[in-house]
């Protein structure tokens, strides 16, 4: 593991893309194939599994690094990340031995999952006696399941295109599915990743394996510079951004798989779509979103949660909560691969497949026109109450690219702006990596009724951590130092002084909320140092917000 751990100190550094890519590749040289491929795994995007319960974890660690509780709690309060103040407490190992990445998970941590405690503090502690120091970082980042790096998907795999001398295109979609939670990659699997392109690859006709997505930039320019940016509507494909999985059903040899953008095969879980992907001709695989849709119209993504979440789908759920394939983009057809005809070709023949199929789960994206942009963005003001995000702009001529690039022509996001609320904070909690030693995790609420009522409190609603800039987080973190009325662990309960406008994608009902809401993807707009808490925003304030609002 020492290469690896090396890697990943290097990774951790730099923040220089050429850096990054050239340690990348040098690991990647070197490394034994069954090491290489479990680093893989973890770089491009793999989630291990916690193996041991972070109390025990704690507990063991404080026992042989003899601290008393508070001064343990203190120094992991400081650090603000487990894995790493473990590693820099312990004493040394007596007798260092060096395994590799993949001994060391598959003989050694892996096994630990499932065990009753007293084996897991056995074999900890053996363990922890022969893990050399400069590897305990990363033992400890793997022990607990939080391993996280500065590097992306596609920088993994223009690294592994390079080693290989194969296509990054051709890289990226061998990587598919490779990633899975659960998944145990072999020294197969990476010789697989970095071999020579074979004519089977060239003719998938039996695989299920889905292509790498193509995905779009945000645009967030005023409509009076579309004209000078994108040219006229005319030279753009425009569709309504559904709010939903993005998802690729793919059907060859006659079976049928569907695949989520996290690369998480899906097919099980949506058996309509499945019914319904086996209407259309072997060969054919096809790029949309996955809706809940009723009295033709999509449903709140609220819906389509209560389907991901169920492991088995009965025919209440199916009924209640039945689910559409809303297509826009025909990447396989006839058995081809059609990523390389522009879009305005793939779109023709996706119209005519699916209107020759009239499949009820199948519906097609339609497309939006106007006579200009000011009156497509008129048009785009009914978003939410279309239930959609805003418009999606693909140039016409664009062919279908890997992941985010411009390469083969753009697709923008040209999203509504956020719903919004003025958010009071009342928890805050240290960040990771750079921001370990800072309060930049935190927790907010609105009153529960308004100004006028006697005894209303604040209820929490939502967290956030992005939005601000370095120097105002700086500026909260000592105000959260010199109001701080409790500490639980690395959290920090404080008094009720500091307002945020808070902005969110969508809002739901939801029981499991104390507040009896959830928000989609909250992030700080701007900190409202304007406004006093007590002009922060209600609970009804938020109810307004729910579709179907008549307030």
């Amino acid at each position: 593991m020492k290469r690896f751990a090396l890697l990943y100190r290097g990774l951790d550094a730099s923040t220089a893309t050429r850096e990054k890519q050239a340690a990348l590749q040098r690991y990647l040289q070197d490394a034994p194939a069954v090491d290489a491929a479990w680093a893989v795994y973890f770089l491009a995007g793999g989630k291990p599994r916690q193996t041991v319960p972070t109390r025990q974890l704690r507990e063991l660690a404080r026992e042989l690094t003899g601290l008393p509780e508070w001064l343990f709690e203190e120094s992991y309060q400081t650090v603000g990340d487990l894995a790493e103040t473990v590693s820099l407490l312990l004493p040394p190992a007596r007798n260092p031995v060096e395994r590799g990445l993949a001994e060391w998970l598959v003989q050694h941590l892996l096994p630990l999952r499932g065990q009753p405690p007293e084996t897991q503090a056995q074999t900890l502690r053996a363990q922890w006696a022969v893990l050399p120091d400069d590897q305990r970082f990363v033992y400890f980042k793997l022990i607990t399941g939080g391993f996280r790096v500065g590097v992306s998907r596609l920088q993994v795999t223009q690294a592994l295109a390079a080693v290989a001398g194969v296509d990054a295109k051709r890289v990226a979609q061998r990587l598919m599915g490779y990633t899975a939670t659960g998944r145990h990659p072999t020294a197969d699997d990476f010789r697989t990743l970095i071999a020579p392109e074979s004519a089977a690859e060239s003719s998938p006709a039996q695989s299920g394996q889905p292509y790498p997505f193509f995905l779009a930039h945000p645009f967030n320019e005023s409509v009076e510079r579309f004209d000078q940016l994108l040219g006229p509507p005319a030279d753009w494909q425009i569709e309504w951004k559904w709010d939903g999985i993005r998802a690729q059903l793919v059907k060859r040899a006659g079976q049928v798989w569907l695949w989520s953008r996290g690369e998480e095969l899906v097919t099980d879980r949506f058996p309509e779509l499945v019914s319904a992907g086996e209407a259309l001709p072997d060969g054919t695989v096809l790029d949309g979103e996955i809706l809940v849709w009723r009295d033709d119209q999509p449903q709140p993504f609220a819906d389509l949660q209560k389907r991901i979440g169920r492991k088995t789908t009965g025919p209440k759920l199916l009924r209640e909560l039945p689910v559409v394939l809303l297509s826009y983009d025909l990447l396989e057809h006839g058995g081809q691969d059609w990523r390389e005809h522009p879009l305005h070709e793939r779109r023709t023949a996706l119209d005519a497949l699916l209107s020759s199929l009239n499949h009820p789960q199948l519906p097609i994206s339609a497309s939006v026109s106007g006579t200009g942009w000011r009156e497509l963005a008129s048009l785009r003001e009914q978003a939410r109450e279309r239930g959609t995000e805003g418009f999606m702009l693909k140039q016409r001529d664009s062919r279908y690219g890997v992941g985010r690039t411009k390469a083969a022509g753009t697709w923008w996001k040209w999203k509504i702006d956020p719903m919004s609320a003025d958010a009071v904070l009342i928890y805050a909690q240290r960040g990771h990596g750079r921001r370990a030693s800072v309060y930049s995790d935190y927790t907010f609420a609105v009153w529960d009724a308004p100004a006028d009522a006697a005894d209303r409190k604040l209820v929490p609603f939502a967290k956030a951590y992005s939005g601000l800039t370095d120097a105002e987080m700086a500026k909260v973190d000592a105000v959260i130092r010199q109001t701080t009325v409790e500490s639980f662990g690395p959290v920090r309960s404080v008094r009720p002084t500091l307002v945020f406008e808070l902005g969110f994608e969508g809002i739901s009902r939801s029981p499991r909320h104390k507040s009896g809401i959830a928000v989609r993807f909250p992030r700080m707009l701007r900190w409202r140092e304007d406004k006093p808490v007590e002009e922060a925003d209600t609970l009804q304030t938020l109810a307004a917000l729910l579709p179907g609002s008549s307030a």
